[in-house]
């Protein structure tokens, strides 16, 4: 059996059943080969179609990202704005700061002062307490001697009692009789003598008593004085402490008010630079944007200066004192009649008799009008062309103009200009006489070497 038709090849193909196709009509020869083709054709375009999707695929892709980043950039763009607010915030919050900060300054000052005040009176208690002290360190010495006045009181009593002892002895020993008495007496004076040595003794032990209570309240007059002067070194810190606080306070305020001062001067300067227009904007070196515009002080009329209004529109003035504006030079009338003057209107248009622009020339327009006038005077002179002296005549008359003497016309008929020498006398009148314009014949005249010889001659 022969080879069997395969699709994509022609050749060996068998197309028929008579050898051994699988077709009996060979119009149809080469279908395997179409179909092959088209097969390939079609895995191409699937190919095309796979790439055109991963194309397509990246190109969303970077869409995406593209949208993504466009998301960023807003955000971005919001957290700006969001940051130049909060940057305006914290400004209006440092500016009140610095307000909180001075009011708390002047608070301290004056808590500062209350302090110190304490302190001094904290420092006056305690000299009191010192004084309180001396005084009751005074009383006690004045109390221990009245004890030691009382003691001696009580051995003067004592050595008294004894005196009546040895008195009643003697008593009893000359009067026997009285002697109970006398011993009555004795006993009575012994028990005087104990008595009066108790009493000594409780005055000493109350000037003891009173001596120690004196010592222990100097002690502690002594410990209130440390203690007081303790106090008032800690009240001096305090009013110290405060008083740095109140100066720290006070030299932030003043940091704060020279920022303010700093910032409100660049601000003023800033403004003066943008429309001052009394003056110069800084003293020394220069004026505001305003001023050179519309003009202001310094500028106006200024050598050297002129505001841009002015060297734009002014036509009453010169712009810097020596030239003038724009608007001037074409068409303000400031320059005319000047040497080398004149605004571009005035050299266009300008009429006045015979004015001048520049006191040398006239303007376009005059000088036009000039020459006018001039054709119309020629055309008075010169008629133009015709064949006899009669139509030159009437044809002028005709235009409501006077044949006058001098006048000229072309003759057409003896080929040569003519000119009046007697006038008609009136319209409708005989024609006037007209004689041709002729060259002089030199035919007669001598020639060159003549002429010179004669000269010579003569």
């Amino acid at each position: 059996m022969t080879t069997p038709a395969r699709p994509g090849s022609f050749t060996g193909a068998t197309n028929n059943a008579a050898n051994g196709g699988l077709f009996t009509d060979t119009l149809i020869d080469g279908i395997p080969d179409i179909i092959g083709v088209d097969v390939d054709r079609a895995e191409t375009a699937a190919t095309n179609a796979e790439a055109s999707a991963t194309t397509a695929t990246t190109q969303a892709t970077s869409a995406t990202a593209s949208a993504a980043t466009a998301t960023t950039k807003a955000a971005a763009a919001s957290t700006d704005a969001a940051s130049a607010l909060a940057s305006k915030t914290s400004a209006t919050a440092s500016q009140a700061a610095a307000t909180a900060s001075q009011s708390a300054a002047a608070t301290s000052q004056t808590a500062a002062g209350t302090s110190a005040t304490n302190a001094a009176a904290s420092q006056s208690a305690a000299a009191s307490s010192a004084t309180s002290a001396a005084t009751s360190n005074t009383s006690a010495a004045a109390n221990a001697n009245s004890a030691i006045s009382s003691a001696s009181a009580a051995n003067t009593s004592a050595g008294a009692a004894a005196g009546s002892a040895t008195t009643a002895g003697n008593s009893a020993t000359a009067a026997a009789s009285s002697a109970t008495t006398a011993g009555n007496s004795a006993t009575a004076a012994g028990n005087s003598a104990t008595a009066s040595a108790s009493s000594a003794t409780n005055s000493s032990n109350s000037a003891t008593a009173a001596t120690n209570n004196g010592a222990a309240q100097v002690t502690l007059a002594a410990a209130q004085v440390t203690l007081a002067t303790a106090q008032a070194a800690i009240a001096t810190t305090k009013a110290n402490t405060a008083t740095t606080q109140a100066n720290t306070a006070t030299t932030q305020a003043t940091a704060a008010a020279s920022s303010a001062t700093d910032a409100q001067g660049s601000e003023d300067e800033a403004e003066n630079w943008a429309q001052k227009i009394n003056g110069e904007a800084v003293t020394g070196q220069g004026y505001s944007s305003k001023a050179w515009a519309r003009g202001g002080t310094g500028i106006d009329g200024a050598s050297g200066g002129g505001s841009a209004k002015d060297w734009a529109t002014d036509t009453t003035n010169t712009a810097d004192n020596t030239e003038y504006s724009a608007k001037e030079y074409a068409i303000g009338i400031q320059r005319r009649g000047q040497a080398n003057g004149g605004s571009a209107k005035d050299w266009a248009s300008y009429l006045s008799g015979t004015s001048t622009v520049d006191n040398a020339y006239k303007s376009a327009r005059a000088y036009a009008i000039d020459a006018a006038n001039s054709v119309d005077n020629f055309n008075e002179k010169y008629y133009g062309n015709y064949a006899s002296d009669a139509l030159a005549e009437n044809a002028h008359e005709a235009a409501g103009k006077t044949v006058a003497v001098g006048d000229l016309y072309y003759n057409t008929t003896d080929d040569a200009v003519k000119y009046c020498t007697v006038a008609p006398s009136g319209t409708g009148a005989p024609v006037g006489t007209w004689l041709p314009i002729q060259a002089t014949d030199t035919s007669n005249f001598a020639t060159k070497g003549f002429s010179i010889a004669m000269s010579i001659a003569l």
